[in-house]
């Protein structure tokens, strides 16, 4: 059942999402050569503290740490270990945190150092496919609608879309209904109504589409040894339509990238 959301609840959504977003900014500060993923792990646990939030992945299901940190083949679930990130790698961070009761979820894939120009199309073409889904978000439409879009712009871009994992629901738990695949038919699964919030996120792998879980029960990897893509927004229905309530802009103030890819989907302007 899909759980609504009053506005007033949207906005204690977007003060949990916000709290990630600067997070995850603060880490993108740390990502260089030479760092640990379990350093990267201590800064995003210390940030979320510092804004009076908890850690959401730390304890969820077990999961050890506060970030799910995901180098090179490795989709998801990565767990931070003392590995230090090399020049070239890629890394999925993905951070959660509690506020207001709510949960904020979303993550980024960063390049370390310079990273070869086919991977760097991988991420450019994943977050790209992220905003096509949230286009399609908004009253009327359906869960098959988001798949198929995000499903199509990377596949006619030659890469693969995880079927195994996939988007979901988000409020007071962590997973909520609907359940949002990243791939799918227009015009199928449920209908998206005014007030609903969930969390959209793009896996997208450059070989096959085909995982495999490593014996920790966490870790997901393709199993071909390519690499893989992933990148999360958490957006609300509101007058209809989509309404980012994370954001990229802390991201991307701590590396020097301008862009105004999120302001189709912000009614008013984010302010830093």
């Amino acid at each position: 059942m899909i759980v609504v959301k009053t506005r007033e609840e949207i906005e204690l959504m977007r003060e949990a999402a916000l709290v990630v977003s600067k997070t995850l900014g603060e880490v993108a500060k740390a990502v260089k050569p030479g760092v640990t993923t379990l350093e990267l792990d201590k800064i995003a646990e210390e940030c979320i503290r510092d804004q009076g939030a908890v850690p959401g992945f730390l304890g969820l299901y077990d999961f050890p740490n506060t970030l799910c940190m995901s180098p090179n083949s490795q989709v998801v679930h990565g767990i931070p270990n003392n590995t230090p990130l090399v020049e070239g790698d890629i890394i999925s961070i993905d951070c959660g945190a509690i506020k207001n009761e709510f949960y904020g979820d979303h993550a980024y894939t960063f390049a370390v150092g310079e990273i070869d120009a086919e991977t760097k199309k991988l991420l450019q073409v994943t977050k790209e496919s992220l905003y096509v889904g949230i286009k399609e978000l908004k009253v009327g439409n359906r869960v098959g609608d988001v798949g198929f879009a995000i499903q199509k712009y990377c596949e006619d871009h030659g890469y693969s879309v995880v079927r195994e994992l996939v988007g979901h629901g988000l409020g007071r738990v962590m997973h909520e209904d609907p359940e949002m695949p990243n791939y799918g038919k227009r015009g199928r699964g449920k209908k998206f109504i005014e007030g609903m919030v969930v969390a959209i996120e793009p896996m997208i792998n450059m070989g096959t589409r085909r995982i495999k879980q490593h014996r920790d029960g966490w870790t997901i990897t393709t199993q071909d040894g390519k690499p893989s893509a992933h990148f999360e927004h958490d957006v609300a229905i509101l007058d209809g339509k989509p309404e980012i309530l994370s954001t990229f802009a802390y991201i991307y103030e701590a590396l020097g990238i301008v862009s105004d890819e999120e302001d189709a989907f912000r009614q008013k302007a984010l302010v830093l």
